[in-house]
């Protein structure tokens, strides 16, 4: 197949959506696909769109480097231009037989480019713009959550502006985590185990976004568990060496431990499952994903969100998940364009 990588974008994942980019073209590219890579946001005026895919030796490493350099004027091109959408990337991505979504973040995992796509009648992979919008929203993921008996942690939604209220008043206790509702890569995450604290991680985290989730914390343990359709990939446990699972312990090399498949027991191991399947069909999220769940000391499950486009790194959490049980990375990246593919009827 003639496949289109977007990558890029305009979101503070950007740099992680080039790194799973970068592995999912070579990926496709091994796999026999002709497929190239293309910043969503720059863009490329110089490509030959009526060439796309007839090159023989296509340099991925020579393509992504030109990305990042073009990258240094980001801000002043963003400053200059309205336009989400790079010089010939809609041209490119009609001439695909499918655009494989590397992208993370805003403007990207968010449910837009999704749209755009389906207006267009172009295929793509993973969820569609409308489960893509919900589970981007942690707010509206709790609302679906709890609708849906999804076992979650107790929460809010603070919105900037309204009158500070402490969390007693929703029968809440410390320490407590604020995150941006619509943020990723645990950007903008903020601890507090007192009223002072809380104040000054809102104050923080109000910087990120208008809209907050809080949370109770849950003590205890950190999992992942990567979905492909209706099948549960093996439950990895997350475990870092010093603090918490933030963006520096996510993506720092040796900075935490991934454990795969989680020293669980199979009970343990069955409800994590169950609860990141129950999880991404409350969102509609049919073609693949991955849920982080939380469980405490006495074993329970707590989802806290699901992502609908994994880090795919060849070393990111599914990737590895889906090594456990004889799934190469290239293997990997052929399965989510077929389940994406298969879910779509509308583009059969």
């Amino acid at each position: 197949m003639n496949i289109v990588v977007l990558c890029g974008g305009t979101s503070t994942e950007r740099d992680i959506s080039l790194i799973s980019s970068e592995g999912i073209c070579k990926a496709l590219n091994t796999n026999r696909h002709k497929a190239i890579l293309l910043d969503v946001f720059l863009g490329d005026d110089t490509l030959d769109t009526e060439h796309l895919f007839s090159q023989e030796q296509y340099d991925v490493d020579a393509v992504l480097a030109d990305i990042r350099k073009r990258a240094e004027q980001l801000e002043q091109i963003k400053a200059q231009r309205k336009e989400f959408f790079g010089p010939n990337v809609m041209e490119a991505c009609r001439k695909a037989d499918v655009v494989f979504l590397g992208l993370h973040g805003a403007n990207g995992e968010d449910g837009k480019v999704q749209a755009v796509l389906d207006l267009l009648g172009i295929a793509y992979t993973g969820a569609d713009y409308l489960s893509s919008a919900m589970a981007m929203s942690k707010s509206v993921t709790k609302q679906i959550f709890q609708a849906a008996h999804v076992p979650m942690a107790k929460g809010i939604t603070v919105v900037k502006g309204k009158a500070f209220q402490p969390l007693s008043v929703y029968e809440m206790s410390y320490p407590c985590v604020v995150k941006p509702s619509c943020g990723g890569s645990s950007v903008g995450v903020f601890y507090a185990n007192d009223e002072k604290e809380y104040k000054e991680a809102l104050e923080q985290a109000f910087a990120y976004e208008d809209e907050l989730v809080v949370e109770e914390c849950v003590k205890g343990r950190e999992f992942s568990v990567g979905i492909i359709g209706t099948e549960a990939l093996p439950v990895i446990e997350i475990i870092p060496k010093a603090g918490t699972y933030d963006y520096k312990n996510k993506y720092t090399p040796g900075a935490t431990d991934e454990i795969c498949p989680a020293n669980v027991t199979e009970e343990l191991k069955n409800k994590i499952q169950q609860a990141a399947l129950q999880a991404a069909k409350a969102l509609g999220l049919n073609t693949y994903c991955r849920v982080d769940v939380l469980t405490d000391a006495e074993e329970n499950c707590y989802c806290l969100e699901a992502n609908t486009l994994p880090g795919m790194t060849p070393t990111s959490l599914m990737p590895q998940e889906a090594a456990v049980i004889g799934i190469s990375y290239p293997d990997l990246c052929e399965k989510l364009i077929e389940v994406s593919l298969a879910q779509r009827t509308s583009w059969k």
